[in-house]
């Protein structure tokens, strides 16, 4: 990690983790351009601690609340106030890398926070269409100015009071390990979402749905050429609106006071 200048802000990289020994190194060496990184580990089971530890990562360990609150502690345990967040399946690739390090030594001008895109592998294609791509996400940010605010613990969000810049260059994400991993996830996420919804106030409808899992489908694999990305975009389509059409069962079984899950320890502090 590069020591800090008199001259350009300081930079924290701040990272969640959970069982993450198979990702978390190459995660680790595409941020050695930052002034410090802390790793908030949900006591892992493996290696994941002590490969971090060995990378230079200052690691802390806080039991898994959620993915939101589990973030936004990272940030406040930084020592510096200009944060980079990432999971531990995201690597900063190269043209990234080189667009961060500019604005940094410029002073990080007329922003309180940047967005970038990030591009996720699928099972050994990179999707650059559909729903998948760009999909911008905001990182980097003055957390004196933003963080992970609201109440929302699951497709959470960075929000900063200011302006925010775009960046060239993309967050390389390995999302899903296996299929199974990955119905399994959107299987929570749908649960965590409906369950937020439903505390929000709002409700299913029968075209909800019926009408929203298609649509979701129909917008990314035609009206946003997922379709360019061959089977990986087809496949990626249909889970994704897949997970639209559970969100919106267990939205309807909660609100006519059915159950929708058991109880459960386990889970996986990813993107």
């Amino acid at each position: 990690m590069h020591a800090s200048s008199t001259h350009r802000p300081a930079v924290s990289a701040c990272i969640i983790a959970f069982n993450e020994a198979d990702r978390i190194g190459d995660c680790l060496a595409s941020l050695a351009f930052c002034d410090e990184i802390v790793v908030v580990d949900s006591f892992s089971g493996d290696r994941t601690v002590e490969i971090a530890q060995a990378a230079g990562a200052r690691v802390l360990q806080r039991p898994f609340e959620g993915y939101r609150s589990q973030k936004q502690y990272a940030v406040e345990q930084a020592r510096h106030d200009w944060v980079l967040c990432l999971d531990a399946d995201e690597r900063v690739g190269d043209e990234l890398r080189a667009s961060i390090l500019r604005v940094r030594d410029e002073g990080f001008p007329s922003a309180a926070g940047y967005r970038f895109a990030r591009l996720s592998d699928y099972f050994g294609r990179f999707l650059r269409h559909g729903n998948a791509y760009p999909d911008r996400v905001l990182r980097l940010f003055d957390r004196r100015r933003g963080g992970w605010r609201g109440t929302r613990e699951v497709h959470e969000a960075a929000s900063v009071d200011g302006p925010v810049a775009v960046l060239a260059g993309d967050l390389i994400h390995y999302p899903y390990r296996s299929l199974e991993q990955q119905l399994a996830k959107t299987q929570r996420y749908a649960r965590m979402m409906a369950e937020h919804e439903f505390a929000r106030g709002k409700r299913a409808t029968l075209a909800k749905l019926i009408l929203s899992p298609a649509w979701r489908f129909w917008r990314g694999y035609i009206l946003r050429a997922g379709f360019l990305d061959g089977w990986h975009g087809l496949v990626y389509a249909y889970v994704r609106a897949n997970y639209v059409r559970q969100k919106a069962i267990m939205l309807w079984l909660l609100e006519h006071r059915q159950p929708i899950a058991t109880p459960t320890a386990s889970h996986d502090a990813r993107d």
